[in-house]
């Protein structure tokens, strides 16, 4: 029976590297096979702007779907990424389905929060169509707002992308907090999928530190697969590409793909993982997923 992933990335503190997990976490996991579907939650619509896509192709918002005024379709753009799955020798373009934000958006809280059942606004405009996906990932707002509710409302797990300093030790009581209220509130079946750690540099004591203590708090749940501090991570975004795309052979497009196999078989790091090797990405066992 098929089911549907569907996960709120979180964190109140911003530059933490959450709408970069977004964008390449669904990358990685279309480029190892499923259909996935990234909604940007944000009014300022960085995951939007970081994947190339500008307001001239927005016919419609994530905005629109919440309001009712259209079904959730009507509002995809699909995103072609720079891979290419390879089968017996046959290739196929892959693409990624964004439902995107703008500037437009930027007082919609407001004429949402008027609405009656607010807080499922989007549930109800995903339940229609999350079976056509393998997973869906919200990127939320570095606020709790109503369109953060939304989200943890409509989501199974939550993945919390943590750099690895101090203040950011900090602001994770606050934020277990939050969603430990939302989940009383208006989704009893949702959990912590896990806490991504970012930025992390193994040379500086402060990052092998502050990961120390989060294993220590978190057990588990701290996932294995750390993103390290990658400047093609930051360079990315500002042409519009995701990681596998921009910079293939990069320790950022392999980091993230092992965080997709991490989220994809379960707190751990397949043996089956992808290995990267020049001008391409190889699954050992299967297909080979070509980057042009």
């Amino acid at each position: 029976m098929h089911r549907t992933e569907i996960a709120a990335f979180l964190n109140q503190k911003g530059g933490v590297g959450k709408t970069t997990s977004v964008v390449n976490v669904g990358s990685g996991l279309t480029i190892l096979g499923k259909n996935v579907l990234i909604v940007d939650l944000d009014p300022q619509g960085h995951l939007t702007s970081s994947l190339g896509i500008d307001n001239e192709q927005i016919k419609h918002t994530v905005y629109d779907v919440m309001c009712g005024e259209i079904p959730a379709g009507d509002s995809f753009i699909k995103k072609e990424l720079g891979a290419r799955l390879s089968v017996n020798g046959q290739d196929s373009r892959l693409s990624l389905t964004v439902m995107p934000s703008n500037l437009n958006m930027a007082e919609a809280e407001m004429v949402l929060a008027q609405k009656t059942d607010r807080e499922y606004l989007l549930k109800k405009a995903i339940d229609v169509i999350k079976d056509d996906f393998d997973y869906i990932l919200f990127d939320c707002p570095p606020s709790l707002g109503l369109f953060t509710i939304n989200a943890l409302a409509a989501a199974g797990k939550v993945f919390i992308p943590v750099q690895t300093e101090y203040l950011a030790l900090e602001s994770l009581h606050n934020l277990q907090i939050m969603i430990e209220s939302v989940t009383n509130r208006f989704n009893h079946n949702l959990e912590i999928g896990g806490l991504i750690a970012t930025r992390f540099d193994g040379r500086k004591v402060i990052n092998r530190t502050v990961v120390e203590r989060l294993k220590e708090q978190f057990g588990a749940l701290f996932l294995e697969s750390m993103i390290r501090e990658n400047i093609v991570l930051a360079e990315g975004p500002e042409r519009g590409k995701d990681i596998f795309t921009y910079r293939p052979r990069s320790y950022g497009a392999e980091d993230y793909l092992n965080l997709c196999h991490e989220i994809l078989d379960g707190n751990h790091i397949s043996d089956e993982s992808l290995s990267i090797e020049p001008g391409k990405v190889i699954n050992r066992h299967t297909a080979s997923r070509m980057i042009s």
